[in-house]
């Protein structure tokens, strides 16, 4: 990362630029408050400058917020809100700056993170990380169904797609590719870990869809078909209708990483004799390592059935003060973990800046211009724009439960009044898009920040995956998964 720091500027800096201020130059469209269009511009720019990187990616985070709160009486407040009496532009712009930093999921992201510090100092993710590869690992193949099983046996109960991949999946994966001399940042980590590492996200996606239970967004979503459309969905009912598209892509996602992230080592017999020998070496668990085996067993139970009582950013700091009370990690060791405060920082400028596309009614006009080109479709073809429509808009989000509670209610209202769209059909294929999204960007789901961060995949290539896998599950949605409800 620092030596991109150094990098001169070039091209990487000019396009991000060149993207905001071509189209703020450009008019609004019909019906689009103008400071609403320009903000919708800057965050153009800001996506683009992620991709790019012309400064590392919690750098672009920070400016963005910084720009957006300088210029927001331009970009990001309305006439009527400037000239509502008391309105403090400098106190309402400095909220809305830090707002992400009080989003529950960011804090669970910088959970996972410390979860992932406790096993590597105590040895656990290691010791885990050498037995998966001695039963699984002479093939980098079997290596990528191994996490996608597990993640598959854990979706049905963890609610949180978050607290199931990043805290839960990303500690132990992330210990998989030093293994087989695969490391971070460096021309080696295509030898397995961009592979793991994309695999087990992908994977995560697709279970976050198979099961009602997968992704908590996915209740907030029946909620609202529950209040508009007047339909119950059971968990038996959603499960039959993901399974015909989405167990071929789950059981896909590690063959597809042959393709997209192909790892150069493929077979080595002898890295499972290593790992045995490893293990051997390394004995019983320690006291520290069963602790930390039990603070986690700990936190997936709660995560599975305290979901009402305790949030899960809550009870990943519950498993964070035992760690330091009783002696897993010191605090020294969490101060200094980079990645956690890095991608603590990312996440939250990012929350902010998708909020803003809401807070400026631009996610609303997006909806109701949607809503307005779909006349004179045929009802099948209307199920299929609304779908696709919901799965792409999430390059406008940083999060499934916003784009849920932003999109889910106008796009059900516009299909519910066209003739002949059966409602159940149209409520189960909006609510099955949820947990696919998650594919296409770094920020599409707090799950995905530690695997941006890991340092096996580039920005380019997060991208790039993102994009062809969310063509995939949304064309095996569109076109196995409808026909069949």
């Amino acid at each position: 990362m620092s030596s991109k720091e150094q990098k001169p500027y070039g091209w990487s800096a000019v396009v991000p630029l060149a993207l905001a201020i071509g189209l703020a130059l450009l008019p609004a469209p019909p019906g689009l408050p103008q400071h609403a269009w320009y903000f919708f511009a800057f965050f153009v720019g800001v996506v683009s400058a992620l991709i790019v990187e012309p400064v590392p990616t919690t750098a672009t985070g920070i400016i963005a917020i910084t720009v957006t709160a300088v210029l927001s009486r331009w970009i990001l407040f309305s006439p009527d809100e400037l000239a509502k009496p008391g309105f403090k532009i400098a106190g309402e712009s400095v909220k809305w700056a830090f707002s992400g930093f009080s989003n529950p999921t960011c804090w669970l992201v910088g959970g996972a993170f410390m979860f992932a510090l406790g096993y590597e100092k105590t040895g656990l993710g290691r010791r885990i990380a050498l037995m998966l590869v001695r039963k699984l690992g002479r093939r980098s193949l079997t290596l990528g169904y191994a996490t996608t099983i597990a993640d598959c046996l854990l979706a049905p109960f963890t609610p949180s797609n978050t607290a199931r991949c990043a805290g839960t999946m990303f500690p132990v994966v992330v210990h998989l590719p030093p293994i087989y001399d695969s490391k971070p940042n460096d021309p080696s980590a295509h030898r397995i870990g961009a592979y793991i590492m994309w695999t087990t996200l992908a994977a995560d996606c697709v279970t976050s869809s198979l099961f009602m239970t997968g992704c908590a967004p996915n209740f907030l979503a029946l909620s609202f078909i529950k209040k508009i459309a007047h339909i119950d969905i059971t968990y038996g009912q959603w499960f039959f209708a993901a399974a015909p598209f989405a167990i071929p892509l789950l059981l896909a996602v590690p063959l597809l990483g042959y393709v997209f992230v192909r790892p150069t080592v493929q077979n080595n017999a002898e890295v499972v004799k290593w790992a045995a020998s490893q293990l051997d070496e390394m004995g019983s668990p320690s006291r520290r390592e069963l602790t930390l085996a039990a603070l986690v067993i700990g936190a997936v139970v709660l995560w599975v059935f305290a979901g009402d009582y305790v949030e899960a950013a809550v009870v990943a700091f519950i498993v964070i003060s035992m760690m330091l009370l009783l002696r897993v990690v010191t605090w020294d060791d969490m101060a200094k973990n980079h990645s956690a405060w890095t991608t603590l920082v990312l996440l939250a400028t990012l929350v902010a800046m998708a909020d803003g596309l809401s807070r400026t009614g631009f996610i609303s006009w997006f909806s109701g211009f949607v809503a307005g080109h779909l006349s004179g479709l045929s009802p099948n073809a209307v199920l299929m724009a609304l779908v696709a429509i919901y799965f792409f808009a999430h390059y406008f989000f940083s999060s499934l439960t916003a784009h849920t509670t932003a999109m889910m209610p106008v796009l059900l209202a516009v299909g519910l009044g066209v003739p002949g769209l059966a409602p159940e059909k149209l409520a189960m294929g909006l609510a099955m898009t949820t947990g696919l999204m998650g594919v296409v960007s770094p920020y599409a789901t707090g799950a995905n920040l530690p695997y941006y961060n890991s340092g096996y995949l580039t920005s380019v290539e997060f991208w790039r995956n993102g994009t062809i896998y969310g063509l995939i599950y949304i064309s095996a949605l569109i076109f196995i998964g409808l026909p069949l409800l």
